[in-house]
């Protein structure tokens, strides 16, 4: 019996070992597209955790003797998608609410849950995610973020925020008795107080800070802003002292603007952008995260039959307010706030994007090399002798027909092959 039971340690211990092991590839696809064109003929070489070299095959001979060749025909190589709005642990509202998951969920629970996210995440394509608050789970994010950085289980690089940052009195749950304190969605802070919150969450391992802008706490549950100019300025010096970026949600043209004036990075979601406040985006740098998804996801929650029924008013503004931002030349960043809609349907944000105006070549350049530049990876988002080896290969070609992103074939992390 001992010797059986030792047995099975061994080969789960070896079964382990090759999952995870890195080796020389030689990846000869179709065409390679390189974050920022498409090349015909051209391979990769993969040793290790990175790119070793790239260009005609006819170039690499003699530097790829030993590898392992892995011949992909009519498919498009293309640098590991970066997913730029992520919510690992909720999961979509027409499952369970926002509340509900928030007050009746179990944190050990949702972490049960986001381990499955991460591994559908990675399995789409999208080796990184910038996963924007744990929407009351604490800091569960940086301890899922652990376990995929050692090898414990199968997911994307993450980029955390933690906690997230919000006024106090205007975010959710709400509508309960005003005599019992309820778990926040994200943490209370305002004024000075702003200091030792931000402070904190990066003490905790936040890798960048997010804020709530505005949201629904007008009188009449109307978007409103939250944080003054000043306090959202506050947040960014002490988040810049450390190195760490802040971005915003905002849905309101005010919100957009004092987050705009207070310095963040991104602008999440962006739905009541005018195009003077689109010019202002593009003036200061700021990058526009427009989450077409998510407001898709929750229309048809609420009833809207899509594709039979008229659009609703919502869905008609956002095509006006993200070709608004198109053509101010903002920067547009890929993320679609997965999570309210389904994990591993990430997908669905860069088909919104080609549809709502972007042409195929620009959606793939958002999610990879220009998500790179604005989430500070500099070996990422491109495939270039140095880069990191993160790379996905799908059938077809997307930079003609995007929904060919969803032919994934290949799945490649940091040299290591996870779907083949």
């Amino acid at each position: 019996m001992r010797t059986n039971f030792l047995l099975s340690v061994f080969f789960l211990s070896n079964l382990t070992t090759s999952l995870f092991a890195q080796k020389t590839y030689l990846l000869r696809p179709d065409r390679v597209f390189d974050g920022q064109e498409v090349h015909e003929n051209w391979t990769v070489l993969i040793k290790n955790e990175k790119i070793a070299a790239v260009g005609p095959a006819s170039l690499l001979t003699a530097d790829s003797q030993n590898a392992e060749i892995i011949d992909l025909k009519g498919c498009t190589l293309l640098p590991g998608f970066i997913e730029g709005h992520s919510h690992l642990f909720l999961h979509p509202y027409n499952e369970t609410p926002w509340d509900d998951q928030v007050l009746k969920e179990s944190r050990s629970y949702r972490t049960a849950r986001a381990t499955l996210h991460a591994k559908k995440t990675l399995m789409a394509g999208f080796t990184t995610v910038r996963d924007l608050g744990t929407e009351g789970a604490e800091y569960d994010d940086f301890g899922l973020k652990q376990a995929i950085n050692q090898g414990v289980i199968p997911g994307p690089r993450m980029i955390i925020a933690t906690k997230a940052l919000i006024a106090t009195g205007s975010y959710g749950p709400k509508g309960f008795s005003a005599d019992i304190t309820l778990p926040q969605g994200a943490e209370e802070a305002d004024g000075q107080d702003l200091i030792k919150a931000v402070r904190s969450q990066i003490g905790k391992g936040a890798d960048v800070i997010k804020i709530y802008a505005d949201y629904r706490w007008g009188l009449n549950g109307e978007t409103r802003p939250t944080f003054s100019v000043e306090e959202i300025k506050l947040i960014v010096e002490t988040a810049k002292s450390s190195g760490r970026p802040v971005v915003a949600h905002a849905s309101s043209a005010e919100g957009m603007k004092r987050a705009i004036s207070g310095g963040v990075e991104t602008i999440e979601h962006g739905d009541g952008g005018t195009p003077e406040i689109f010019k202002m985006m593009h003036e200061h740098g700021v990058a526009l995260c427009p989450t077409l998804a998510a407001g898709d996801a929750t229309s048809q929650y609420r009833g809207w039959k899509k594709g039979i029924d008229q659009e609703p008013e919502k869905i008609k503004n956002k095509r006006i307010t993200f070709k608004n931002a198109l053509d101010a030349g903002v920067t547009i960043c890929a993320g679609g706030d997965v999570g309210v809609f389904s994990h591993g349907d990430n997908a669905r944000e860069l088909e919104m994007m080609a549809e709502y105006g972007m042409k195929p070549i620009d959606v793939l350049r958002s999610v990879t090399s220009v998500n790179a530049k604005i989430f500070h990876q500099d070996n990422l988002g491109q495939i270039k002798p140095g880069f990191l080896a993160d790379l996905v290969v799908v059938e077809g070609k997307p930079e003609v027909n995007i929904k060919a992103i969803r032919n994934v074939k290949l799945v490649m992390k940091n040299g290591i092959i996870f779907k083949d």
